[in-house]
This record gives structure tokens, sequence and C-alpha cells, in this order.
């Protein structure tokens, strides 16, 4: 029997991933590299199954190195499909159209499509704090599920699963979103104002997972302060907080 069909672990009791792999439509020559795509780094000193020469050591490598290059392979189809999509558009609209669509909100929307917390494999502790659950934690895992389909079956395996998820999602808008950082700067030029000012406050939280707390300060109101999983992410719901605080339209 295969990994993928006897993969299961006392402390998180993922689901059976054979399912994962149909839901996928692929049928892995490596499960491993699925395994892999599901085990978080917060799973410490667990048996890794499939063990071979040049595989990561260290528990939860693995997964950050797929969620790596999955992210990679992301961006590379979308913006292809972008390109084939919208013909007429120029650069700037392309780029805000393939930022919203590699963004952590839109990977964690398709994994929950896949119900992919069910397949995690998790420690104890971040099971038991809801990271079936963490938007951010699916998003990371649906890069590591795209970056195993990529190694084990090649740019169409990864494409396949990309443009069969997401179909909905690059259809949605008529018009490309614009960059919230964008639309504050933007609305500060237009009254004459200085360009807002983003400062980081701090990180929390362990490596795998940090958060950000950003301050962007505008003349002529009070600063606002929001969190993020990135630098980018804070950066953006903070300027997203100030948009709303002085009446801007949000078009995200």
């Amino acid at each position: 029997m295969s990994a993928i069909g006897t993969e299961q672990n006392s402390q998180s009791g993922p689901a059976d991933l054979a399912q994962l792999s149909a839901a996928l439509g692929h049928r892995f020559r490596q499960p491993e590299l699925l395994v892999d795509a599901v085990t978080h780094p917060s799973v410490s000193g667990m048996e890794r199954v499939g063990k071979r020469p040049g595989r990561a050591a260290i528990p939860g490598l693995a997964y950050e190195r797929l969620e790596f290059l999955g992210d990679r392979v992301l961006g590379l189809v979308i913006a292809n499909w972008l390109l084939e999509r919208f013909p007429n558009e120029r650069e700037g609209a392309l780029a805000r159209r393939l930022a919203s669509l590699v963004r952590w909100e839109t990977l964690s929307q398709v994994a929950a499509t896949l119900d992919l917390g069910r397949y995690l494999r998790l420690s104890t502790g971040e099971a038991g704090s809801g990271g079936r659950t963490n938007g951010t934690i699916l998003a990371d895992c649906c890069e590591a599920v795209i970056g195993a389909l990529y190694l084990d079956g090649g740019l169409p395996a990864a494409e396949s699963f990309i443009r069969s998820r997401w179909a909905d999602q690059i259809d949605r808008a008529a018009s490309p979103p614009q960059d919230v950082k964008t639309a504050l700067q933007e609305w500060a030029q237009g009254r004459g104002k200085p360009l807002p000012v983003y400062e980081t406050m701090g990180q929390t939280g362990p490596d795998h997972s940090p958060q950000f707390e950003v301050r962007v300060h505008l003349q002529g109101f009070e600063p606002a302060v929001a969190q993020g999983n990135s630098k980018r992410a804070a950066e953006k719901a903070a300027a997203s907080e100030m948009l709303r605080r002085v009446g801007a339209p949000i078009d995200e």
C-alpha cells in the first residue's frame, strides 16, 4: 500500500491522503512529496515517510521548500494565464490582478475548497489552537501542495490544478483590483499631503508563523495600526484601516 494510502498521525488525525490526491486530480508517483506538503513545521521529531538521499532531514524543512517552490510556480502560471485572459491590459493592471490572485487570502479560499485542513499533519499544540482553520497555514500548505504537484508531475500537473481551482477567481472582477497601499498613496497625493509612512512596530510568534505589527502615519490623522503574517500583509491591513478612517473607497 502506498504512503499516501496509509498515512496517519495519532497527534493530529489527518484524513487519508489518497482522498486529497484524488481531489487534486493527480496520482503521485512520489507520494512522499504530498506527505511533506501537508506536514507543518510545528511537527517535531515525528517519523517522516519515504526517506531517500537528498531529502530534508529537518522536520518542516521539506514543507517550507515546497511552499517556496509552489509560490513561484503559482505566480508563473497565473501571470501567463492573465496574459491570455486579458490581452489588452497594461502591465500595471496585470500586476494588480496577479497580486490579488496569489495573496494568502485567495490561497486560503482555494484551500477551503479542498478541505485542506483535514489533511494537515500538525503538532498537538497547533492542532489544538485551531491550526486546521488558520488561513495563513492553509495558504502556506496550498503553496506546498502546488510545489509537490510540480515536482511530481511537472508544470502540466501544477497548471491543471491551478487553472481548475482559480477559474472562478480570475473571472470574478471585470476591472483589476487596486492595491490598498497605492489607493492610500493616491488619496494623499490628491489632497496635497505627504506620502504615507509605514513603521514596523514589532514581530511576535514562532518563526514558522510570525505576526508583524505595522503603523501607518498620514498627515492630519491618528496613525492606524494592523497586524499580518508578513510585513507587506501588515502594511496592507494598516492601509485598509486608514482608508476606512478617512472615508475613502476600498477596491481590493
